[in-house]
C-alpha cells in the first residue's frame, strides 16, 4: 500500500510541477500565405533557451481557382536565433523542408508536379502587442533539389519533360499573427 501513495505521489508531482512555466511555446499562422490562393499553414515553436526556439511548420493548399492551381503539401523543421529573448525583436531561422507540389498558372496548358527537398533561410522581426501576441514580419528563401514533371495539359497526361534539377526561390514573405503560451 504504501508503495502505491509513493508511485501516486510522484505521478502528481510529474504532472503538476512546481514551478512555473510560462511563455515556452507559440502558434502562428502567415496571413500572406493564406492570401496566396487559400494556402492553410500552422507552424509551432518550442523554446529551448533565451535565445534559441525549435521550429515545425505544415503547408497545405488543395485548392484549384478557375486556370490556377497552387496545390502543395509542404512540412519544414528548424530552428530560429533572436538575439535579444525568444518571441521578442529581431530573428534568423533555418530549416529543412520538403514540398509535393502540382502547379498550373493562368491561362498555360502546361501542369506541373513534383517533389522538392532543400534548405530554407528567413530573417524577420516579432513585434509584441502584449505578453500573449505578436505580429511578425519576414522574409525568407529557400534552395535545394526539384524532381519534376511538365504535363502538356493538366488532363492528357502527355509528358512534356521530367527531371530533377537545383534551385533556390523567393519562398516566404512573412505578415504573421503569433500566439504565445
Amino acid at each position: 500500500m504504501q508503495s502505491r501513495i509513493v508511485v501516486l505521489a510522484a505521478l502528481v508531482c510529474l504532472l503538476f510541477p512546481s514551478r512555473s512555466v510560462a511563455q515556452e511555446w507559440s502558434l502562428s499562422s502567415n496571413i500572406v500565405q493564406a492570401a496566396d490562393y487559400g494556402t492553410l499553414n500552422a507552424e509551432a515553436a518550442y523554446s529551448v533557451s533565451r535565445h534559441w526556439t525549435l521550429n515545425a511548420g505544415v503547408k497545405y493548399n488543395p485548392f484549384s481557382y478557375n486556370d490556377t492551381r497552387k496545390r502543395q503539401r509542404s512540412v519544414s523543421l528548424g530552428t530560429r536565433y533572436w538575439p535579444w529573448h525568444v518571441y521578442s525583436g529581431w530573428w534568423l531561422s533555418s530549416a529543412a523542408r520538403y514540398q509535393e507540389y502540382n502547379h498550373t498558372a493562368g491561362k498555360s496548358p502546361e501542369t506541373s508536379e513534383g517533389d522538392r527537398f532543400g534548405t530554407t533561410l528567413a530573417a524577420g522581426y516579432s513585434y509584441m502587442i502584449n505578453s500573449w501576441l505578436n505580429v511578425e514580419l519576414g522574409l525568407g528563401f529557400w534552395g535545394g533539389w526539384d524532381r519534376y514533371k511538365i504535363y502538356d495539359c493538366p488532363t492528357c497526361g502527355v509528358t512534356v519533360e521530367s527531371g530533377s534539377k537545383f534551385f533556390i526561390s523567393p519562398e516566404d514573405i512573412i505578415l504573421g499573427i503569433s500566439v504565445i503560451f
